[in-house]
């Protein structure tokens, strides 16, 4: 037994902790002491977007003494950065446990003396970051581990303008958390009166506010019979996509009833991800009996969206996070200019592995267009420095994440729902479909494929392991790469630009963050990123390839799979 396991096991057994606890873990020292090691050897991590892993005793899983101890700490910094009232609000999703840790943290929150707005019931994390503007709240919490396996929850921190923490906050929160050495420090009762219950007034303002997203609400009543199928595999986005898109007027929709009980089992998936195709498979199966028009589909706490079309030869395809993210782009900057309410200064934000065909129609179009880092706090921070200079839009990135306009400040899947029907009813209205939209642009723009390939390292050595991967890259970059020669190195760790070619360097203006890209000669860009909540290490490949006309979509599309296909293969990752 690792000895710091050891000694943080002997802690609980000695400590202020429920019996049941103290008996699981006896339990797991004569059944599974593997296990048992793997609970304590660490303490679970409140990294900069809160707490997310698996739930069970232990310092390192998900369970009342970690989600209290974490509240404590932010409790504690919210009141040495705020005076007079200081409120919060928290919701939580269909996940075991959620509304227990939501209730956990929301007791926590009103010991301290904080002004508590919970709930009723399950909610998307998009509404609570509405609610928290709405509301003039300085910190918000959200039970969910978004599409993790069922055995995981998690915790998401948010600021008073409704983002995940960016820097001094993030860091901040953290060192409070961290100081909170026991559970005998965490003020568990004793200010319930503190705590006041939030639903349906909150669902309507927040409903309003997606419906005046719409560009083209005449269109949508035009085509108010659109078929549209949705699954919100098991999770929140039940509560508020139905009403959404009958505010948007259509009056055709079908949930996949076997999805539509809202259960953190997830019985009928093996991963709640909306970006496999395991977990839309029974909504493609719907989809392509009634001959609908468009499938989408949610994760657990609705913050991420898949679309499903109809490709050219009449099959259903899900459709990736960047080419929905191209479509949606696309049509809020053609939308808006079409309408006339394009504005001179306005902006659309990305992050830096999303697809660079967005930087291509933007600037086509005189929109500037922002890279920032992963995450939709980065999206935020840049609204927030650009407020009453630019006119934002719509930022997204590659993981099926989409938030349109600035009232919302994280992505938000119902909202996206929303628009991605309204852009299927826009082109329907011209005898086209949204698969038929996607090819003009890729013969307008230039044909972008993009794949990623996530490796999982688990256990105690596993954060070695892809620390070390990414020490050999930095320090020995591949010099070519599929016969074309890798021309530039960005290093958003050490923020410096190297171009390989003549040794020149240019600074990144970006704060730090552990990504390696390399920039090839024939375009093509790969991107290295450890995940900041999953033991992972993701790689992100983007080539592309003129398109000389519609014909030849489904040949220069193979053609660019062989290219990745090359590629994962020289650097050793099929």
């Amino acid at each position: 037994m690792n000895e710091q396991a050891q000694q943080k096991i002997d802690k609980w057994l000695s400590g202020n902790y429920d019996q049941a606890v103290k008996d699981e873990i006896i339990a797991l020292q004569s059944t599974d002491p593997a296990a048992l090691e793997d609970a304590f050897y660490k303490n679970l991590e409140f990294g900069t977007g809160g707490l997310r892993g698996i739930m069970g005793v232990g310092t390192n899983r998900m369970n009342k003494y970690t989600v209290g101890m974490a509240t404590q700490g932010y409790a504690n910094y919210l009141k040495t950065c705020f005076t007079g009232e200081i409120s919060v609000a928290i919701a939580y999703d269909c996940r075991n446990n959620s509304k227990f840790f939501a209730e956990i943290t929301a007791n926590v929150f009103a010991a301290n003396g904080i002004t508590v707005f919970l709930f009723e019931a399950l909610r998307p994390t998009p509404e609570l970051s509405f609610a928290i503007r709405t509301n003039g709240c300085k910190g918000v919490v959200v039970c969910t581990a978004s599409h993790n396996p069922k055995e995981y929850n998690g915790y998401k921190a948010y600021w008073d303008d409704g983002a995940q923490m960016v820097p001094p906050h993030d860091k901040n929160v953290i060192k409070e958390v961290e100081k909170i050495a026991s559970v005998d420090e965490v003020k568990w009762t004793g200010g319930e009166a503190n705590i006041t219950v939030i639903g349906e007034a909150m669902d309507n303002k927040y409903l309003a506010m997606v419906k005046s997203l719409s560009v083209y609400p005449d269109v949508c009543a035009a085509q108010s019979d659109l078929k549209i199928v949705y699954t919100p595999i098991h999770g929140t986005g039940i509560v508020l996509v139905p009403k959404a898109l009958a505010q948007f007027g259509f009056k055709n929709v079908h949930i996949v009833e076997e999805q539509s009980t809202p259960d953190g089992n997830f019985p009928t998936v093996v991963y709640p991800n909306p970006e496999e195709t395991e977990a839309m498979s029974i909504g493609l199966k719907k989809a392509a009996i009634l001959d609908a028009d468009i499938l989408l589909g949610t994760d657990p706490d609705a913050d991420r969206v898949a679309i499903g079309v109809k490709n050219r030869n009449g099959n259903w395809v899900l459709l990736n996070g960047n080419q929905t993210a191209v479509l949606a782009f696309n049509y809020m900057i053609e939308a808006r200019k079409a309408k006339g309410i394009a504005q001179p200064n306005d902006m659309v934000v990305k992050t830096i592995v999303t697809t660079d065909m967005i930087d291509v129609i933007a600037r086509a179009s005189g929109v500037a267009c922002y890279n920032v880092l992963t995450g939709f706090k980065w999206i935020s921070q840049l609204i927030k420095e650009k407020e009453g200079k630019e006119n934002y839009i719509i930022g997204g990135e590659e993981s099926f994440g989409l938030m349109i306009g600035d009232q919302v400040r994280d992505k938000d899947a119902i909202s996206a729902v929303a628009l991605s029907c309204e852009m299927a009813a826009y082109e329907k209205n011209k005898g086209r479909t949204l698969y038929d939209k996607l090819v003009d642009l890729c013969v307008q723009y230039g044909f972008y494929k993009e794949s990623l390939v996530s490796i999982t390292k688990k256990g105690m050595n596993g954060a070695a392991e892809i620390a070390a991967m990414m020490e050999g890259y930095r320090l020995n970059p591949p010099l070519k790469i599929d016969g074309s020669d890798v021309t530039e190195l960005l290093d958003y760790e050490l923020q410096v630009a190297k171009n390989l070619m003549t040794g020149a360097t240019r600074a990144i203006d970006l704060p730090k963050s552990n990504v390696l890209q390399f920039v090839l000669a024939d375009g093509t860009k790969i991107s290295a990123r450890p995940s900041g909540t999953e033991p992972k290490i993701k790689f992100y490949f983007s080539v592309n390839a003129q398109l000389k006309d519609a014909g030849a979509f489904e040949t220069t599309d193979k053609l660019l799979d062989l290219k990745i296909e090359r590629i994962q293969a020289e650097m050793g990752l099929n």
